[in-house]
């Protein structure tokens, strides 16, 4: 129990002992003895009054620090006696969830770390405990608090957990459906019955969801608005569950109505900003076919966005429906309100302790005075997003006035420094190694070096990487790169060492233009076999030629993000000239592009899809040494066979030439298992082909599947390759892992 003791000891005798001299406090270290007179309210100088210092006593504890307070005034000294609440040392929950969720628990809990002790909170804390899992579908769950004293005055808490049991739904009924499929009705509900063999995936658990309970009357009735039925009615869900056996009955009383189909549509535009045509252009809603809500809600939002990137950010679209029960016919109305156009006021940035905001505000496509417009902004979002310095971007819109807003840059910073390395396996390079310090943001400058290493029994490269994207916060870029590397391409040394320097320009927000200009030389030594050297020699007729070329290039990116995008398109080319002096003389054309979707707004599950192709070729000028031709092979082409390994050979097949000629496909499906955690699996199948006089040469096939994590370290993507068909003298791996690349 609480106790307040104030003991009042009065010398109403003396006169002189009625004015307080001082104040002092014996026990206090949870406030400041200035903090302290503030809340008292009492000042040396005044009278001691009785009823002054009983509330100064209250006042004190309500502070919720202290166990007992008492006062004592004696030779003209006021003294509060106070005995400090025990402090909390640590928090500590057992037996729940995993480290992320135990995270989240913990900020709700309401005890943290420096708290004072309070039994009240300490039982609030276990309540809150069993509530969230009861949320989450456990039933019973026991919480003991274990409390470990630390010195004189702390409690170590540890929260034992003893999960309760999850209530399973044996049959759900739905009474009165006709005309939808249990199928199509349960397509949005969170609580279903169990589907035999349930734990699979792709199946129903059966695992009553409360949270959601309250909300799946109406998402079945959605379903019916999706497929037409405007008249349909779906009570709330009833439970009958039994806690014997932790099992459940899930009841719904439904009206299903007639289906409706679409009469007309019809767009009411208070003011005419744009042609009533350009609207129904974009409109999903079509008449004569059966009404779907989801289509009403895009169309809401794609006329939203059209007036609103004619400036007119404060645009109203509300949707109507005009029902003939009779004929089972609806027209559907969209009423639209304008407003007044909306320049930006200001552009507010927050969250960017490193990154300076000159280097998020030219990114921006919108800026104070600049007429608003929607999408804008979201490319604005987007193209922040592809920077990779941040792992949180969100620009919210604050409205000042009728025509005017401010935008609100909220970022969060991520790591911009990165340890990045690869490791491979395969039966000819055993173990592979690769490594590399990279900084895309210097000192939040928004530029970027690298010193990258590559290692293994046969590969060895070294590249140093200045660049700046935005020279001058201008549209230029430029960089600068030096390197050196020795590799063993399967059958020789292979020594190159060189430099390039790069300008370019940003064309749009999302195509950048380069020039480029490489000096390089390379030298073949240590035949691996001199049977074949005499052979080789015969595609290495200069030593050490020196390679002088320029390279144009174009590169577009209108990705959501850097290192897995869910929507977009990476496209580059390049053209490489090579007779600017020198001894090399040939022409090299290569594309790349990687294309990706988000089946989330179609499917409702968490799947991208990705397909990337390649394709090169080589118009020979003069010397071409089989050093500066396409092989195929390796995690960035063909999965499942080493690197570069994948190349057409001599007549005599003793020796590998290299191509002239190369493409090659994958696809991949990617599906979120652990949305928290950032984690995914891919499905992949990658096909290429490459040979010196068309494709045909040499064509192979691999499939496999890939565990994707964006780690604290980066992202790391481990490969479990498997070749399709390899033939004998193919070098195939089985396992690849990669950590800080795109795909």
């Amino acid at each position: 129990m609480r106790k307040v003791f104030c003991i009042m000891l009065l010398l109403w005798s003396v006169a002189w002992a009625k004015e307080i001299s001082a104040i002092r406090y014996e026990g206090l270290s949870s406030i400041s003895n200035v903090l302290a007179d503030e809340i008292i309210g009492i000042k040396v100088g005044d009278n001691l009054d009785v009823a002054k210092v009983d509330k100064a006593v209250v006042a004190l504890y309500s502070q919720g620090y202290f166990e007992d307070i008492y006062a004592d005034f004696s030779d003209g000294v006021l003294t509060f006696y106070v005995k400090q609440k025990p402090k909390v040392a640590s928090v500590e929950v057992k037996g729940y969830g995993s480290e992320q969720e135990k995270e989240t628990l913990y900020s709700q809990i309401g005890i943290k770390k420096g708290d004072s002790y309070d039994e009240t909170k300490l039982n609030r804390a276990k309540n809150v405990i069993r509530t969230v899992l009861e949320y989450q579908g456990y039933y019973g769950t026991v919480v003991e608090a274990d409390m470990a004293k630390v010195g004189d005055d702390a409690y170590a808490i540890t929260f034992n957990v003893n999960q309760g049991e999850n209530i399973i739904i044996k049959n759900a009924q739905y009474d009165g459906r006709e005309k939808l499929k249990v199928k199509e009705l349960e397509e949005l509900s969170a609580n279903r019955a169990k589907q035999f063999m349930g734990w699979l995936w792709g199946r129903n658990d059966g695992k009553l969801r409360l949270a959601d309970l309250e909300y799946d009357g109406a998402r079945i009735q959605d379903a019916y608005m999706r497929k037409g039925f405007l008249d349909a009615s779906v009570s709330q869900a009833f439970l009958d569950a039994n806690f014997g056996d932790y099992s459940a009955n899930l009841y719904y009383k439904i009206k299903e109505g007639e289906r409706y189909k679409v009469s007309g549509i019809k767009i009411i535009l208070h003011v005419p900003v744009i042609e009533e045509e350009e609207l129904r252009k974009i409109l999903k809603v079509k008449e004569g076919v059966y009404f779907n809500i989801e289509e009403v809600r895009a169309d809401v939002e794609s006329i939203r966005q059209k007036i609103a990137d004619l400036g007119y950010a404060f645009a109203r679209v509300s949707p109507d429906l005009d029902k003939d029960q009779e004929k089972a016919e609806v027209k559907v109305l969209y009423l639209i309100q304008v407003g007044q156009k909306v320049r930006i006021n200001d552009v507010l940035i927050s969250g960017n302790s490193r990154t300076a905001d000159r280097i998020i505000r030219r990114e921006l496509l919108l800026a104070p005075g600049d007429m608003y417009k929607l999408s804008d902004l979201r490319e604005s979002e987007n193209a922040l997003k592809r920077l990779g310095y941040f792992g949180k971007v969100k620009i919210d819109e604050r409205r000042v006035s009728e025509s005017a807003m401010d935008l609100l840059v909220n970022v969060e910073e991520a790591r911009t420094g990165e340890l990045m390395f690869g490791l491979g396996y395969g039966s000819y390079d055993k173990l592979m190694v690769n490594a590399s310090i990279r900084e895309r943001n210097l000192f939040g400058t928004g530029q970027s070096g690298q010193i990258y290493a590559d290692w293994s029994y046969r590969r060895q490269l070294v590249n140093v990487t200045l660049s700046n994207p935005r020279v001058l916060d201008s549209k230029y870029s430029a960089s600068f790169s030096v390197f050196h590397s020795l590799y063993w391409n399967w059958d020789y040394r292979e020594q190159t060492t060189g430099g390039s320097i790069t300008a370019g320009r940003l064309l749009t927000n999302t195509l950048r233009a380069s020039l480029g200009y490489t000096l390089s030389t390379t030298r073949v030594l240590d035949f691996y076999n001199a049977d074949t050297e005499w052979l080789y020699r015969q595609y290495l007729t200069i030593d050490r030629p020196v390679k002088s070329a320029i390279t144009p290039g174009l590169y577009f990116d209108n990705t959501d993000d850097y290192y897995f995008p869910k929507n977009g398109a990476i496209i580059s080319a390049y053209m490489e000239y090579a007779g600017l002096g020198g001894d090399e003389q040939y022409t090299k054309f290569y594309g790349k592009m990687a294309l990706y979707y988000h089946f989330k707004s179609l499917l409702g599950i968490d799947l991208i899809a990705r397909y990337k192709t390649q394709a090169g070729a080589i118009i020979e000028n003069g010397y071409v040494p089989i050093t500066s031709k396409f092989y195929m092979g390796g995690i960035s082409s063909v999965r499942g066979y080493q690197v570069s390994s994948l190349t057409p050979r001599d007549p005599s097949g003793a020796i590998r030439i290299g191509g002239n000629y190369m493409m090659t496909h994958s696809g991949e499906l990617s599906y979120g298992i652990l949305e928290k955690a950032q984690m995914r699996i891919a499905l992949f199948t990658d096909y290429g082909m490459i040979g010196v006089d068309n494709l045909r040469d040499t064509v192979r096939a691999s499939w496999g599947f890939a565990v994707e994590w964006v780690s604290p370290m980066g992202p790391i993507v481990l490969v479990f390759p498997r070749p399709i068909n390899p033939q004998p003298n193919d070098r195939t791996s089985t396992f690849e892992f990669t950590m800080g690349t795109r795909f």
